[in-house]
Parts: C-alpha cells; sequence; structure tokens
C-alpha cells in the first residue's frame, strides 16, 4: 500500500507541473510556501529524536515528522486565496479525516496492546490533526450552511 500511495503522489505532483491542463490551474502568485522551512527542521527532528542511526530509521523518523506538517503549504495557499474549490475541500477534509481517524486507532491499540508506546508518532499525528482543526471548522460551517467553502484571508 505503501508503494501504491508513493505512486499516487508522484503522479499528483506530475499532474500539477507538466501536462497544461492541469498546470493552467496552479497559482504561483498565491503558493509562496517556503518548503524548506519544514524540510530541514523535520530533518533536525529527526536526527535528535531517532533511536538509532541507520538510514532506515533516521527515513522513518523523518517521514513521520514531515507527514505531520505536510499539509501546511496546501493549508497556507487555501487561506491565502480565500475560496477553496469544492474537490480540495473534500480532499483535505478526507486527509483530516483519515488523521482523525489514525488518532483513534492508537488509542485503541494503547489500550488493548500492553507496552504500544510511540511518543514520537502520536505527538506528530497529534499536531497534523491540530493543524486540520481551523480547516474543519470552516468546512463544516459550508457543508451546514450549503454554502461554497470559503476561508479567511
Amino acid at each position: 500500500m505503501k508503494l501504491v500511495f508513493l505512486g499516487a503522489s508522484f503522479a499528483i505532483l506530475y499532474q500539477m507541473r507538466v501536462p497544461r491542463a492541469v498546470r493552467s490551474t496552479y497559482d504561483k502568485a498565491h503558493d509562496t510556501f517556503r518548503t524548506a522551512f519544514l524540510v530541514a527542521p523535520c530533518a533536525l527532528i529527526a536526527l535528535l529524536t531517532s533511536t538509532d542511526r541507520s538510514f532506515m530509521e533516521l527515513a522513518w523518523t523523518f517521514s513521520i515528522v514531515l507527514e505531520a506538517v505536510a499539509i501546511l503549504p496546501q493549508l497556507v495557499l487555501l487561506q491565502r486565496t480565500g475560496n477553496v474549490d469544492n474537490l480540495t475541500g473534500h480532499y483535505v477534509a478526507a486527509l483530516g479525516t483519515y488523521r482523525g481517524l489514525y488518532l483513534l486507532n492508537w488509542v485503541w491499540r494503547a489500550a488493548t496492546e500492553p507496552g504500544y508506546r510511540q511518543w514520537l508518532v502520536w505527538g506528530c499525528g497529534a499536531l497534523q490533526t491540530a493543524l486540520y482543526v481551523d480547516f474543519f471548522y470552516y468546512y463544516a460551517r459550508a457543508w451546514r450552511n450549503n454554502e461554497k467553502l470559503s476561508l479567511p484571508s
């Protein structure tokens, strides 16, 4: 499943950058988030918190930390533009719901599996879910009022 996920992610990135039909919807003026400000601290946190220094352990830790904040550029872009099309709004809501369900899974495992503790994973998951709170507020309000989703800019 991880390979399918990675393949789909790379296909989305390709569609965003190469074909004219999708690339024409890209708004470079609003997409000014500097991802280096996410990647570098995540790499540092991975180096500081990794249980050992093997490549696989460092890569896994880095991916967990980066996944927690990877939605920030999208959320910032949505907030800058203000209006969110339905497909994007539903996609971001699905990502947030996925993470929320993941948190429930961790609670269940902690309650039913003796010794199950993954503090870094739990902390990063909680951070990622917290990042969605503002978006979910406006998403639920728009859904309840049957309106187009718009975020305050």
